[in-house]
């Protein structure tokens, strides 16, 4: 057998004794927080809860998205940097800017601005 075969049988074996030893060995205490779904943070024990979210929810998501795609795409290039050439270079650098314009957008339009932050943290509670 070669290694690949012997990985393939060892990695779901190893997967189910491990996953079998939590369910022998694991404390199983149940209680109303933990049957109930997750929503985001938000509790639904008490009732429905279909109050809006405010669009900072929705853009912390987003940027958080844009900026996995950037590191999902520069990867590649800083692993054949040295193949690439100039050629991958200006194409990296266009993404960039891209990316820049769109953040400078944002940052512009004050998209990134949350009503429950302090503008200046140095300040005591009374002005001085």
């Amino acid at each position: 057998m070669n290694s690949v075969t012997i990985y393939l049988i060892l990695v779901p074996i190893i997967g189910f004794v491990l996953l079998f030893a939590n369910i022998l060995l694991a404390k199983h205490v149940p209680y109303a927080e933990k049957v109930t779904s997750y929503e985001c943070g938000f509790s639904p024990i008490y009732g429905q809860n279909r109050s809006p979210f405010t669009i900072q929810f929705y853009l912390v998501g987003i940027l958080f998205l844009i900026f996995d795609v950037e590191i999902f795409m520069t990867m590649p290039y800083a692993l054949t940097v040295t193949e690439t050439g100039n050629y991958g270079f200006w194409i990296i650098m266009v993404f960039f800017g891209i990316l820049t314009l769109g953040f400078v957008f944002e940052y512009s339009s004050k998209a990134l601005y949350f009503s429950g932050i302090k503008t200046n943290p140095t300040k005591d509670q009374d002005g001085e």
